[in-house]
């Protein structure tokens, strides 16, 4: 939402843009604004085209609440096609990869704790990061999650299994972060890098890439779709449909 601001007042070339100004010509420059907008910070080139589609989608979303709320007469929203995403290459471990990541050291051994637990349960970097002792709870011989996703703010009821629980280690305060000195998403890539290199695995694996491979998983081995969609806390059946695809 920050950057689509950031993005908008560039493109404007001001800091106030009032809704009498905003017409079909506006957002449309607007939209070819975007397909060829800078990249954030000091990295150099343009932004992707599914990016794009994202902000662009975002700023739809603000044009809609403006008429909802009166400030527009006219849901130009709904006049406005958004930009067209591509399908775009999701990288998945395969159960080899798993094992070899399994028997190579990391330098840092939270973030191979933290990045086995988002294999064993879907969960997004920013969830596990601020996954409590508090949500993590143990009920008879099972264990579960109940915590709310940061990204959606939807509340998660989800069962895990022992393996997942074990690499937690031992309990404390009900407010204590579990994973406390996982490295932020902005500086977790130099040892996931040197992890996934010391492995032999010469892909570009992400984070959130230990997500993917739990939901392309759980669909190969036959968990139905509808399962998988509320494991990983989707509002969408349509997003799982993509790991289906894999």
């Amino acid at each position: 939402w920050k950057r689509v601001c950031e993005l908008f007042k560039k493109f404007a070339k001001t800091d106030i843009v009032a809704f009498s100004q905003i017409n079909m010509k506006l957002i449309e420059d607007f939209k070819k604004f975007l397909l060829e907008a800078p990249r954030d910070g000091n990295k150099k080139g343009e932004i992707s085209q599914n990016t794009a589609a994202n902000y662009f989608g975002t700023f739809k979303t603000v044009l809609k609440k403006a008429f909802v709320d009166d400030y527009l007469t006219i849901d130009l929203s709904a006049k406005t096609k958004g930009i067209r995403g591509l399908d775009s290459r999701r990288e998945t471990l395969t159960i080899e990869e798993i094992n070899l990541l399994v028997n190579t050291p990391c330098d840092k051994p939270v973030v191979k704790q933290g990045a086995f637990f988002s294999l064993l349960t879907g969960l997004r970097h920013c969830d596990v990061k601020k996954l409590k002792w508090g949500e993590l709870q143990k009920v008879g011989d099972k264990y579960r999650l109940n915590f709310t996703q940061q990204k959606t703010k939807g509340v998660e009821y989800m069962p895990i299994s022992e393996q997942a629980y074990k690499l937690c280690g031992e309990p404390k305060n009900p407010e204590q972060l579990v994973f406390a000195d996982l490295p932020d998403i902005t500086k977790i890539s130099p040892s996931l890098k040197k992890w996934i290199k010391d492995a032999g695995i010469n892909r570009n694996i992400t984070f959130h890439c230990f997500r993917h491979t739990f939901a392309t998983l759980q669909l190969t081995n036959g968990t139905d779709i509808y399962t998988v969609s509320k494991m990983l806390g989707h509002t969408d059946i349509k997003t799982t449909q993509i790991y289906a695809h894999i």
